[in-house]
């Protein structure tokens, strides 16, 4: 069978990126200095604003199959750390590690682009709105990064949450202060522990913790609107659709918050989505349409749940054995939903009617827990590409088919 020419065009994103001109032209990988940085601040630049290529694909050798064949297209290295999150963005790839240090890796070369945040703590969780990317580190704050108008491939920090504007405005009246542990006070606007999730939803970005707490910000002036006192235990997992935020515990719930009205600021307990009895929830999804959520526990469990019409109450309609170890990671994409595990494996599953899930597959190769996930929404000849970070400090690159006339398929790529 001839290979096939798989190509496809990613949508254009206005994110991150670099200032396209009709020439082709090297793109500069110097960073700018303080000065410099200091001038883009006062003398904004009037060039071109920042824009994505299309993103052509072409994989010359990846044959349509009758069953599930999952083609490893690249292993990036380059993390001095073990790789904790990862964000798509256009043409561009986000990774971040424990090792305090951020990657961006530009398609379809997979070429590393940049490398920013170094030295800024272990960072557990990145998501990005226009040209920012917001990180959230062991150290209990989250970062605000800014692609530097002089030079495209130069990450500025510009701001750190909660900022000092909002901390001077709160500090001096004691009501603004909670009690984090014994003889030891915040305030109510500061995580007390590590950050370990973020997800971004209408403007609005929100950070869960070790802490116990779900804390709402808002992106136009980086104002901490809110914090719930969500969970009995960490919060591992956060996922934002359809005005309804989920947040997944180590007590073994899911909550799900909305606002109280559409003037509203303030969230308020929708429902719980109970997971097994003493077992951390790890990492929670949610379908388009918000109709459907996916969670994988400790345990090795997936669970999926179906929500009303107005997502007020949830009915638990699958259960299995997923890993053989904990299930770490998720992602949802289209009809599949895919799962990263402590077992070093990926699972394939493929949404069956009234939210249930078939296993079509297992993708082993990395040589660590597979500790985030990420999934194309575009199509690649047929399929989609996944992308998977893990605690051996590789980022790798997946093509999974979407069609298969046979069952489940255990691939292993080194």
């Amino acid at each position: 069978m001839n290979p096939a020419v798989l190509e496809t065009k990613m949508a254009v994103t206005p994110l991150l990126s670099a200032s396209i001109t009709s020439s082709s032209s090297s793109r500069s990988t110097s960073s700018s200095s303080a000065s410099s940085e200091a001038d883009d601040i006062e003398n904004p630049p009037t060039s071109a604003p920042f824009e994505l290529l299309d993103v052509k694909y072409q994989f010359q050798n990846i044959p349509f199959c009758e069953f599930f064949s999952y083609k490893s297209l690249a292993v990036l290295s380059g993390h001095i750390g073990s790789v904790s999150c990862l964000a798509l963005c256009g043409e561009f790839i986000l990774s971040a590690s424990q090792g305090k240090d951020i990657i961006v890796w530009q398609q379809p070369d997979l070429r590393l682009f940049t490398k920013f945040g170094h030295g800024d703590g272990s960072v557990k969780a990145l998501v990005t709105t226009g040209n920012k990317v917001f990180t959230a580190h062991q150290d209990s704050r989250i970062r605000v990064w800014k692609v530097s108008r002089r030079s495209e491939n130069v990450f500025r920090l510009v701001d750190t949450l909660p900022t000092t504007k909002d901390y001077l405005g709160k500090f001096m009246k004691q009501s603004n202060y909670v009690q984090t542990r014994r003889h030891h006070k915040k305030l109510w606007i500061e995580h007390s522990d590590s950050i370990s999730c973020l997800a971004i939803y209408n403007g609005l970005i929100y950070s869960g913790s070790w802490d116990k707490t779900l804390k709402v910000w808002r992106v136009s002036d980086l104002k901490c609107l809110e914090s719930i006192k969500a969970h009995d235990d960490a919060i591992n997992g956060l996922v934002a659709s359809k005005g309804t935020v989920y947040s997944a515990s180590a007590d073994g719930k899911i909550k799900a918050w909305g606002k109280e009205g559409k003037s509203s600021t303030s969230h308020s307990l929708k429902g719980i989505l109970e997971g097994h009895k003493d077992v951390s929830v790890n990492s929670v999804v949610v379908s388009e349409d918000g109709k459907w959520v996916y969670a994988g526990g400790s345990d090795g469990f997936l669970m999926g749940w179906e929500g009303t019409c107005d997502f007020t109450s949830w009915k638990l309609v699958c259960e299995m054995k997923a890993h053989q170890m904990a299930v770490l990671s998720m992602c949802l994409v289209g009809e599949f939903v895919c799962s990263g595990s402590a077992d070093k494996s990926i699972g394939i599953w493929k949404r069956q009617s009234y939210g249930k899930v078939c296993k079509v597959g297992v993708i082993s190769g990395h040589e660590g827990p597979v500790k985030c996930l990420q999934a194309s929404p575009n199509n690649v000849g047929g399929g989609f590409l996944l992308y998977s970070g893990s605690l051996d400090k590789s980022l790798r690159v997946w093509w999974v088919p979407k069609h298969s006339s046979k069952g489940e398929e255990d691939i292993t790529t080194r």
